[in-house]
């Protein structure tokens, strides 16, 4: 399946962008929530937060007697938290979320200052003119890198630029589109397009009708440890659960006949991770709903790795959970590669769920 040149909602594309470029770090997701506020009617859909930032979308023909399910993608991307600064003005950084150190070093960030505005700086370690033959072969940890944001000594880093322990990093990446491929470039993609999923499938639903309520969650501090999930699963208490996910593209690692998160082959639907082994029944009716509406899918059997189905999942007596996840290259590390037609075909298979899906069904899960 190759991409389309344009997608078929252009305004998609718009919140994709406004979505990746909000910061956002376990924790600290308010501006995503900010972003997101902007393309939502409150005629069709009503929103709340809690003390964690997850957000609720509440979907205004829910009648509030029938299953509810709820779909799920977390607002957090990587990032770091400043945890202290140096005399000469250089600020030491601990990771928020599984980075690999060789996709930190030199890299662009921003830091937010304690009124708000965020700071650009550059990750740096030791030069290597300063180096022993033995540390230029040597990887350089996290812990040995810092941040400069060109500062001179630990009182301009208070006094100038308004930073102190505790302050939230973001990497620094502008959004673009490629027209001609179809493929987007950008940061925070796991998951601001699972974000994205969750307010466009809630947007084509408008007047739909469905035999099932449906609740969307952004979900916050799920690369701190699937967090925000655990409570919002509490408090939605759903009967079944779809999770958006940004998944690691696997289109050029390993034995090509594993490969199995190509970008422009498809949405994946994850059989298994680390943290969750999905309801199968559920997962058949998912791959039989694709196929009865010719959509492209890739299926995905993960030893590693987790997402909010791993908490969603194991909530209340045990919530019938499936994940379907967009190649992304490259996730986890400032920048990242995905196709529009993979993240629309995700949308147009969660649309084709709940427009099939019964209660019947449900307790068949």
């Amino acid at each position: 399946m190759t991409s389309t040149k344009t997608t078929r909602n252009p305004s998609s594309l718009e919140l994709i962008r406004r979505l990746s470029s909000a910061r956002g770090a376990p924790g600290f997701e308010d501006e995503v929530l900010d972003a997101a506020r902007q393309f939502i009617d409150p005629q069709t859909v009503r929103t709340e937060s809690d003390s964690l930032r997850n957000f609720y979308l509440y979907r205004n023909q829910n009648s509030g007697d029938r299953p509810v399910v709820m779909l799920d993608g977390h607002s957090d991307e990587v990032g770091f938290m400043i945890q202290s600064v140096t005399r000469e003005g250089m600020l030491k950084i601990m990771p928020l979320g599984g980075w690999a150190p060789q996709t930190v070093l030199a890299q662009k960030v921003a830091v937010r200052s304690v009124s708000g505005k965020w700071i650009p700086g550059l990750v740096a370690a030791k030069p290597p003119h300063f180096m022993k033959e033995s540390e230029k072969s040597s990887a350089v940890n996290i812990e040995d890198m810092v941040i400069d944001v060109g500062a001179v000594s630990a009182e301009e880093i208070t006094d100038i630029f308004g930073i102190e322990p505790g302050a939230p990093v973001v990497p620094h990446a502008d959004f673009e589109f490629n027209s001609e491929t179809g493929v987007m470039l950008g940061k925070a993609f796991d998951n601001r397009l699972g974000c994205a999923a969750v307010l466009e499938t809630l947007s084509r639903l408008v007047n739909a009708d469905l035999a099932v309520d449906v609740v969307g969650v952004f979900s916050s501090q799920e690369e701190a440890g699937l967090r925000g999930a655990q409570v919002a699963a509490r408090k939605v208490r759903p009967q079944a659960a779809i999770v958006f996910e940004g998944a690691p593209a696997d289109d050029f690692h390993g034995n090509a006949e594993a490969r199995q998160g190509v970008l422009k082959k498809g949405p994946q639907i994850r059989h298994a991770d680390r943290s969750m082994i999905a309801n199968p029944r559920f997962t058949r009716f998912a791959r039989e709903t694709a196929q009865m509406n010719e959509l492209p899918f890739q299926d995905a059997v993960r030893a590693s790795g987790g997402t909010d189905g791993g908490s969603i999942h194991l909530s209340g007596a045990g919530i019938p959970t499936i994940v379907i996840s967009v190649p992304v290259r490259y996730i986890h590390s400032p920048y990242g590669f995905a196709a529009l037609a993979d993240f629309e075909h995700a949308v147009d298979w969660c649309e084709a769920i709940l427009k099939r899906i019964k209660p019947e069904d449900i307790t068949s899960f």
